[in-house]
């Protein structure tokens, strides 16, 4: 039944209330995936959503992949696109259209489509978690009805430009499209990302449905997921009790002999990274004063400054509170074959934001699991992931810190946050050996290094360094 003006205004205007009431608050954000058949009237509701919607608050993606987007982890091109807080977000297929077509297409077989549906389940889980509303639409329509439309619509010259072979593949593929959609809709079904299915030969209909579902998310507070339980402690993982060393330190001339053949060894693989488009991904924590921008420089002096970048991570920014915590993370991922060294890192989750007290105990618990996740999809893309955690004993940390105090040109490195941390210490060990103990793991494991002597440990941060990308360079893939 069409929609009469008085009930068509009456909607728009408490959807528009409800979108603006929640761009004020910026309490949670909600990510609309309309998904479904062919021939639906998927552009229809979209386009009439975004008209309704203040367009402002909203984004709207349909786009296939840019080039951009395929260089770098699959999940980047959708984390990029994740709206904040006190937005909407529409997605037309999304990552849903992705898994489902390739598996209709036979692109993909049945161990990696269940595998995507674990991805998914995963990813949406993370939104949740970080108060975003997913609401997921699926637009059903019978074969014999969609040949009807498609005909219809073919016929009609207004519309015809809509149509093209690939619909008519689409409603070739139906009965595998249906049964396959079938099983993802079961498989990715949760409280918190629920599937509803809208079967109408009515766009009305349709639009009086969705928008009843969109002016709920944007008005009741979200469905969290079940906390997921505490990751095993891995295997082997590392602690801080292992990092004691004798090594004695190295004269300079030996010191700096060794670093020119680590940083010339370094240059040349990085240059076999690049073109082979091997992306390295270094993470660098460590206790303050420990020597990280120290070693990081070592490591960036081997290589070309137009194919490698160094985010230091500080305090989130305005814009990145408005997202999930994992956001600032993802879109600062390196291209094919480049170089990314974090200064600091999502670890902070567990670290800072822990003895802190900056984040809730459920969310730095539940922060393992997520950061083992994000790091597998950094290796499935076939990316060097390399993470060092830089230790130093406490007596070592003091006297950096004095000759810091008394040095004018490093006084800046010192301030009364160090401070504080070292009053800590012991809340800090904690956090750090639960860290190692439950995000070591066989495709990003830690190494561990005792910086007392700066000189062995940049040299041990560089031949870790090399290590990792000669074992992916002889890797046949």
């Amino acid at each position: 039944m069409p929609m009469t003006n008085q009930e068509e205004k009456a909607r728009r205007y408490a959807l528009l209330k409800a979108q603006l009431s929640m761009a004020r608050q910026q309490d949670k954000a909600v990510l609309l995936v309309v998904a479904g058949h062919a021939a639906t009237y998927k552009s229809l509701l979209v386009n009439q959503l975004n008209h309704w919607l203040e367009n402002r608050q909203t984004e709207v993606h349909a786009l296939a992949p840019s080039e951009e987007d395929r260089l770098r982890p699959y999940w980047w091109r959708y984390w990029r696109r994740v709206p904040a807080r006190g937005r909407v977000g529409v997605f037309v297929h999304g990552w849903y259209g992705d898994a489902l077509f390739a598996r209709a297409e036979h692109r993909i077989q049945a161990g990696a489509f269940e595998d995507r549906l674990n991805e998914i389940n995963a990813f949406e889980a993370t939104l949740a978690h970080d108060n975003v509303v997913v609401i997921k639409i699926w637009l059903d329509i019978d074969a014999e009805q969609q040949a009807k439309r498609l005909h219809a619509m073919q016929a009609d010259p207004a519309q015809a430009w809509q149509i093209n072979e690939h619909h008519w593949q689409r409603h070739a593929q139906h009965e595998v499209i249906d049964r396959h959609a079938g099983h993802l809709r079961e498989a990715t079904h949760a409280p918190h990302a629920p599937w509803h299915c809208i079967v109408s030969e009515s766009p009305d209909q349709q639009l009086r449905e969705i928008t009843e579902l969109l002016q709920d998310a944007l008005t009741h507070p979200p469905t969290l997921p079940d906390q997921p339980a505490l990751n095993h402690t891995q295997a082997n993982a590392p602690t801080l009790k292992q990092s004691k060393s004798d090594d004695a330190k190295p004269p300079k001339s030996e010191y700096l002999e060794a670093l020119a053949a680590a940083q010339a060894r370094l240059a040349y693989h990085h240059r076999r990274c690049l073109e082979r488009g091997i992306p390295v991904v270094l993470a660098f924590e460590g206790h303050d004063a420990a020597g990280k921008g120290g070693s990081i420089h070592r490591v960036t002096s081997a290589l070309d400054a137009r194919f490698y970048r160094v985010h230091s991570i500080a305090a989130p920014s305005d814009e990145e509170r408005l997202q999930p915590w994992l956001w600032r993370f993802w879109r600062r991922l390196p291209q094919d074959g480049r170089v990314t060294i974090f200064d600091r890192t999502w670890y902070g989750r567990v670290l800072v934001e822990r003895v802190e007290g900056f984040a809730e105990e459920q969310d730095w618990l539940r922060a393992y699991r997520e950061i083992n996740h994000f790091e597998a999809q950094l290796l499935a893309h076939g990316a060097v992931v390399g993470k060092f955690f830089l230790a130093i004993s406490k007596e070592e940390q003091l006297k950096r810190f004095n000759a810091r105090a008394k040095t004018p040109h490093k006084q800046h490195k010192l301030t009364d946050e160090d401070w504080r941390n070292r009053k800590r210490w012991s809340a800090y060990q904690s956090a750090i050996d639960d860290m190692l103990a439950h995000t070591h793991t066989p495709g990003a494991p830690w190494h561990v290094v005792n910086t007392d002597h700066k000189r062995c440990a940049r040299l041990a941060v560089l031949d870790h360094v090399n290590h990792l990308l000669e074992s992916r360079l002889e890797s046949p893939s």
